[in-house]
């Protein structure tokens, strides 16, 4: 069974090369085409379909307005989804599809630019765009060379060249994506921000001059395993519970302690408007679990933002 996984492998990697050599310039010009237009449409039936409906999906996600029209559905009355003059790319691995073809003649009268995906430049597909784009397999990675597997994934793969050219050309960027996936991990690094997450009540403020037995009470009240050494409009340092017992291996008497010896002076403070993957990474490169949250300038301090498992 592994031999097989590693042949199947093996072929799709060499007609993935191969259909990178088959790249040409009407690569250039479909992708220029569709970055006019603003937006796209993606056609196919049968694998081909479930690959344009892919295909569809990463473009959409990724800047590209699409949407995937079936063709039997087209030739009966989902044609009017399509606008005048608007890129449409029609999936057909043998260019001689019965659905695909149907609705040429309406693309052709509605002024449409079409990007043609076949394995076959001569196909009836092929002549009639504007755009051909080869992705003609070597072999199916099939054992009876007859089921779409090199082939489709060739397409996908023509796909998201296509996708991740625009996203170039347009200079699409993570906060971009983001905006597309705001329910996702990425979406709420990129897009929230500390003061929607951080902590404003009952924040461990103590002063300097404060007790030994009074730092013990703040720091069990507080409940973030530190004290914040100041007041909220200046902050003087952070004393956390590893500070408290570092200072206590090498201090047995705690009358002794003072809270100036022990407290780390001008802690982190980020701005309010910090996005949370951004002050995740500072964390996680720090190495703490809590970041004061306010002006780093004033040193003033409006709240706090915890991660664990750094």
């Amino acid at each position: 069974m592994k031999d097989i996984a590693q042949r199947v492998f093996n072929t799709e990697i060499q007609s993935l090369q191969h259909v990178a050599g088959l790249i040409d310039d009407d690569f250039t010009r479909a992708v220029d085409a569709i970055l006019t237009a603003g937006s796209v449409i993606v056609a196919g039936v049968g694998k081909s379909g479930i690959i344009g409906k892919k295909i569809a999906a990463t473009l959409s996600s990724t800047g590209t307005p699409a949407f995937f029209l079936h063709p039997g559905e087209a030739f009966h009355g989902d044609l009017g989804m399509v606008g005048k003059g608007q890129p449409i790319l029609l999936i057909s691995y043998s260019g001689e599809t019965d659905e695909v073809l149907q609705i040429i003649p309406f693309l052709k009268w509605n002024q449409n630019i079409i990007v043609a995906l076949t394995g076959n430049p001569s196909s009836t597909l092929a002549k009639n765009s504007q755009y051909h784009l080869n992705v003609s397999v070597l072999h199916e990675a099939c054992p009876l060379k007859l089921a779409p597997t090199s082939s489709t994934t060739a397409t996908l793969v023509m796909g998201d060249a296509v996708a991740v050219a625009l996203m170039e050309a347009r200079n699409f960027q993570s906060e971009d994506f983001a905006r597309f996936h705001p329910g996702g991990t990425l979406g709420r690094k990129l897009l929230v921000k500390v003061k929607d997450k951080m902590r404003t009540d009952n924040l461990p403020f103590i002063n300097e001059d404060a007790s030994f037995t009074e730092l013990l009470l703040r720091m069990s009240e507080g409940r973030i395993g530190m004290v914040i050494v100041g007041h909220e409009d200046h902050v003087q340092g952070v004393i956390t519970d590893g500070d408290l017992r570092r200072a206590l291996l090498k201090q047995q008497d705690p009358t002794k302690l003072l809270l100036a010896d022990m407290m780390s002076r001008n802690p982190i403070i980020v701005d309010v408007d910090e996005l949370v993957g951004a002050a995740e990474q500072l964390m996680l490169e720090r190495r703490i679990v809590t970041l004061l949250v306010g002006n780093s300038v004033s040193r003033s301090v409006t709240g706090i933002y915890q991660i664990y498992n750094v």
